[in-house]
């Protein structure tokens, strides 16, 4: 069966879907909630399913395993999300490696972000300024009121609109739309209007969260016009952020109508979302000959950042084996600004790349006295030992991120990986359990903690854990199934 197939069989499930978890055949089933008499849902409830979902897209869309650009827009969204009107705070962000312009929030917290969206944002202000609508759109509950609204009718049609998502960071946005359009063909027009209205509340309430967090305001429009001339280059398809988000006259009309009530003064520019764009475009590029021949232009010619492009430039000589060079190209920066961590985290990269670990270790150790909890350096220092078949060491590096980052299936999976390396055997069952969770396929994760159970029979302390951690996924189970 073709990879596109299977997705849209996916899908297919997704849109029948009803209450239990993901089961061993792939099978998904998200919960139904809401009492479809009242259109009542809790924000509990909206967490119970925006963690179902959650579950359902990482078994099926790969998510970029990027732990600085992850980082960058974790800080980003948690900046946002503090100075908006959001009671919810527990959120999760899922950034995709995917070349469209999308961002989406699915209730109960869960932000979605496509590494295009660096392709075209011009600065830090223009992506937060989509960040922020989602956000607007948690934080006034669309979702509970469009339950609200349509009654009955709203879990098809919110299955069929979380279904066209997974398609379209999968096959691409034609075949999201078409998801989208089936399940929404016997919607009324009074739907499409309260449509309409939650895009104008959410852009009136991500301004004023860009305003209070110290971002301008403007950014918006900007960003605005930069999807409209999307749209226009791409012979009149919309971005996938408009498909499920339509940016109508009237809008935009409104939107530039509010700036003016916003002071205007000058915003500094951020260099981190520069370097971060350089990470996305090699993470889309994925060949380092290509993202060479970017960043050299960029560099050569017309940069919004040359320390963006010089950066991605020597990220990009590393990866294409011209470590000399690459060193040469990051020097200057770490002249200018030796305290950036994305700088000494190049460096590493680097020299590991070159194979000199030595150095890389010192440099890491080093940094680690004023980043003692910074996720990505403990990252590079995982994948530096790893690379230097230091696994032991390894390991406890992902063992104590693990405890950091519990809801993180990328170091999950890594850490199984390494402690295989390392001949920690109930050790890769323990991480291939709490991966299986997190991907939501409840049965595998029992049997991944069975033979972890029989391996530490005579060690009580890992023992008893292993138990303890069956109860639990007992009661996650029993949980699922009243949803």
């Amino acid at each position: 069966m073709s990879k596109n197939r299977a997705n849209l069989l996916a899908a297919a499930v997704l849109v029948c879907a009803c209450i239990s978890p993901i089961t061993s055949s792939g099978e998904i089933k998200l919960p139904l909630l809401g009492d479809t008499t009242s259109g009542v849902v809790s924000l509990q409830q909206e967490h119970e399913l925006g963690r179902a979902w959650l579950q359902m897209f990482r078994s099926r869309v790969a998510t970029l395993n990027d732990a600085q650009l992850k980082d960058y827009l974790e800080q980003l969204v948690k900046r946002l999300a503090s100075h908006s009107e959001l009671n919810d705070r527990r959120l999760e962000l899922i950034t995709i490696n995917n070349p469209t312009i999308n961002a989406f929030a699915v209730p109960g917290g869960v932000i979605g972000v496509h590494t295009g969206l660096f392709m075209y944002a011009e600065n830090e202000g223009q992506l937060a300024s989509v960040l922020s609508h989602e956000i607007a759109h948690l934080s006034q509950r669309h979702f509970a009121r469009q339950v609200a609204n349509q009654k009955a009718n709203s879990f098809t049609s919110m299955a069929g609109l979380l279904a066209g998502l997974v398609l379209a960071a999968t096959v691409g946005g034609d075949a999201g739309l078409a998801a989208m359009t089936a399940s929404q063909a016997a919607a009324v027009d009074n739907t499409l209007r309260f449509s309409r209205q939650n895009e104008q509340e959410a852009d009136r309430h991500g301004l004023e969260t860009l305003y209070r967090a110290g971002m301008d305001p403007a950014s918006a429009a900007g960003m605005f016009d930069r999807m409209l001339a999307a749209t226009r280059y791409t012979g009149h398809r919309p971005p996938e952020f408009l498909l499920t988000h339509p940016l109508t006259e009237k809008r935009v009309s409104d939107m530039r109508s509010r700036l003016g009530k916003y002071p205007k003064k000058h915003y500094p520019e951020n260099v981190a979302y520069f370097l971060m764009r350089a990470r996305a475009l090699m993470a889309i590029d994925n060949n380092p000959q290509r993202s060479l021949k970017r960043f050299k232009s960029e560099l050569e010619g017309h940069s919004q950042s040359p320390e963006g492009a010089r950066y991605g430039l020597a990220l990009a000589q590393s990866a294409a084996g011209l470590h000399d060079a690459a060193r040469t190209t990051l020097q200057p920066l770490l002249d200018k600004d030796p305290q950036r961590l994305t700088y000494q985290l190049a460096a590493v990269t680097i020299d590991r790349e070159a194979e000199r670990f030595t150095p890389a270790l010192a440099r890491l150790n080093a940094l680690a006295a004023d980043y003692p909890d910074s996720y990505p350096l403990q990252s590079e220092l995982a994948e530096t030992l790893l690379r230097a078949n230091r696994y032991g060491e390894s390991e406890k590096v992902l063992e104590a991120l693990a405890r950091q980052r519990p809801t993180d299936p990328d170091i999950w999976y890594q850490l199984a990986e390494t402690s295989g390396l390392a001949g920690d055997i109930p050790g890769v069952h323990t991480a291939r359990a709490e991966y299986f969770i997190l991907t939501g396929v409840y049965d595998k994760a029992r049997q991944q903690l069975g033979y972890a159970r029989k391996l530490v029979a005579q060690d009580f302390r890992r023992s008893a854990i292993i138990q303890q951690r069956l109860r639990d996924l007992d009661k996650m189970e029993s949980n699922a199934r009243k949803l």
